[in-house]
């Protein structure tokens, strides 16, 4: 089936949804994005988007941060997105890729507000990043994660991703499934593109906001679910290195990754070398929750009807 995409104010099929070699985001990466799951339910025939407002609220202040501007209020990008999805009758998980970037044709890095915005969003069938069945392992990356002194990372800059590129690439050269990105001190930052957790005496920590991290929707959810359901407060503070060495479990949350287990850091064990008991129920809890099974939590799906509908025309 022909793929369609929205660029600008339109519906495009997806190969027509292109921008020219001169725009100034391709050139010197003036773009930010968001990466958005939808979950097919088979069993309801339906999509349903995890967490999509909050989403295009956190592009909301991307923009701000970044001098760019949506063309929408963020009510009419969900309603957008939910059209997009139907369009392209969606019968499997789904990735969904909201970006603003500056669409002028300029070579010279220039000054931001006098660039035009342009906003565009597709969609592609997506499922499990790694196999995470077993757990991964990661190894310390010899890349420092960019300083929110210099590119804020909560605002996810395209360009800002060139950091994590070469952290995944060398993760993988040393036969690594992941990267953990460190701060100029050495303190724990994140993994390549996802946030990260640890697990010591029953307890949930993970690196503030102060640490060079983005603020993850995926993060906020294990925080929220871990003391909801679990009794499990999680401490946010600095991460020392040496405490991944010792910790019990250690936990990448984000989006694409979803919820992965660690179970091997740099050819040591984590814990007992196996997924650990927390990692399982938060993995548990959010699969049942994105998948539209557990009522509780329906506030944080939107629905896409999926069944068959009248031919369109792109």
């Amino acid at each position: 089936m022909k793929r369609v995409a929205y660029l600008n104010g339109k519906f495009l099929s997806y190969q027509k949804a292109v921008i020219p070699i001169g725009t100034h985001a391709l050139q010197y990466g003036s773009g930010c994005f968001e990466g958005i799951r939808a979950y097919w339910n088979a069993e309801k025939k339906k999509l349903y988007v995890f967490r999509l407002k909050d989403h295009f609220e956190r592009l909301g202040r991307s923009c701000k941060t970044l001098h760019m501007k949506l063309p929408l209020t963020t009510e009419a990008l969900v309603k957008l997105t939910v059209e997009l999805l139907a369009k392209n009758k969606h019968r499997e998980n789904v990735y969904i890729r909201p970006f603003v970037y500056k669409t002028s044709d300029i070579v010279s890095v220039f000054n931001l507000d006098r660039l035009e915005n342009g906003f565009g969003i597709y969609t592609v069938p997506l499922g499990s990043i790694l196999n995470v069945k077993e757990g991964i392992n990661a190894v310390f990356s010899s890349w420092r994660r960019v300083d929110s002194h210099t590119v804020p990372p909560g605002a996810k800059p395209t360009g800002i991703y060139l950091n994590t590129s070469l952290a995944k690439t060398e993760a993988e050269e040393k036969g690594a499934d992941e990267a953990i990105l460190l701060n100029l001190d050495d303190s724990i930052a994140e993994g390549s593109a996802e946030n990260l957790f640890i697990v010591k005496s029953g307890k949930l920590i993970t690196p503030s906001i102060d640490q060079n991290i983005l603020e993850g929707i995926t993060r906020n959810t294990v925080i929220e679910l871990a003391e909801k359901e679990l009794n499990i407060r999680t401490a946010q503070r600095k991460v020392q290195k040496d405490e991944l060495w010792t910790c019990d479990e250690i936990i990448l949350t984000g989006t694409g990754m979803e919820i992965a287990p660690v179970v091997k850091i740099e050819d040591r064990t984590v814990g007992s070398g196996k997924i650990g008991p927390i990692t399982q129920k938060l993995r548990g809890l959010y699969s049942n929750i994105v998948h539209g099974k557990d009522k509780r939590y329906l506030k944080w799906l939107t629905e896409v009807n999926c069944l068959p509908s009248p031919a369109h025309n792109c």
